[in-house]
């Protein structure tokens, strides 16, 4: 039977720990990327959306709302 000392012991507890909490950041990561990437995209669509009001132009104005539907739809907004 192999026993381990009381320090690899703590180690390996440290070591779990750390596996944990960089689980834990990453996911906070990519969540944060992903908003990010939700902002920066609607951010755009809206901007080429008032542009195709502004110039009147329908056909572009349905094209991009139904982007943006779909950009709501993906990322549950």
């Amino acid at each position: 039977m192999s026993e381990k000392s009381y320090t690899e012991l703590m180690k390996l507890g440290a070591m779990k720990r750390n596996r944990k909490e960089n689980f834990v950041q990453d996911l906070y990561i990519d969540m944060l990327l992903s908003e990010i990437q939700l902002t920066v995209e609607k951010e755009k669509l809206l901007r080429k959306i008032d542009l195709a009001i502004d110039h009147r132009d329908k056909k572009s104005f349905i094209h991009l709302s139904g982007q943006l539907k779909e950009i709501n739809k993906r990322f549950g907004t």
